[in-house]
């Protein structure tokens, strides 16, 4: 029955996801957004992610989590080097009780590579997001999408300008429509207000 309400909201939502079926019950509030898991060799595009990611949540209605204060959290209590290591691989309950959050947000960078054919150049991003219980490591939610936008132009000098202008913007539609199929937080972006800060929560 699980798999089968994951599958009917997933085909609902036009984005493939997977949802446990009592979400809004599972009083998920604090969700840190740890490191992203980077398979591509450009090193800033995990960042430029990892704060959108961020910011979407925040304005889902999760209250943010400042990334530098998981990052030395992490470093400090866990052992874990943000610089040094790669793929992020603590144990979910440690980072859990460590940061004091419900959930964790992983987040894998699959694509981000543009090929150039001539005076076609195609750009692609692609990314993977899994949501998991702090406490179980149980998957709450997950998603995953691609974009490919086409460039053409007489000069490859002007497809990578054109190809670098467009990363952007695929990481802005990719975590648009991924968290789309999450529901919204326990704060609404309506009624944020100073007293519902990160400070006051946390």
């Amino acid at each position: 029955m699980c798999v089968t309400a994951c599958v009917i909201t997933g085909c609902a939502s036009g984005v493939p996801h997977t949802i446990v079926p009592d979400y809004n019950q599972r009083g998920i509030r604090l969700i840190a957004m740890v490191p992203v898991d980077n398979k591509t060799n450009v090193k800033q595009a995990s960042q430029l992610l990892r704060e959108e990611i961020l910011e979407k949540l925040y304005f889902k209605g999760y209250p943010r989590i400042p990334l530098d204060m998981i990052d030395e959290k992490l470093t400090t209590d866990c052992g874990w080097n943000v610089e040094a290591n790669g793929e992020f691989n603590l144990p979910i309950e440690i980072v859990g009780k460590r940061l004091g959050v419900d959930a964790v947000m992983y987040c894998t960078l699959l694509e981000w590579k543009t090929s150039f054919v001539g005076v076609y150049a195609p750009t692609t991003v692609s990314v993977s997001l899994e949501l998991k219980d702090a406490r179980t490591g149980a998957t709450l939610w997950s998603s995953r999408y691609s974009v490919v936008d086409r460039h053409y132009d007489f000069t490859k000098k002007r497809l990578e300008l054109k190809a670098c202008q467009s990363y952007e913007p695929a990481i802005r539609e990719i975590v648009d429509e991924t968290l789309s199929s999450l529901p919204d937080g326990p704060d609404s972006v309506g009624d944020t207000s100073p007293e519902k800060s990160f400070w006051k929560l946390w």
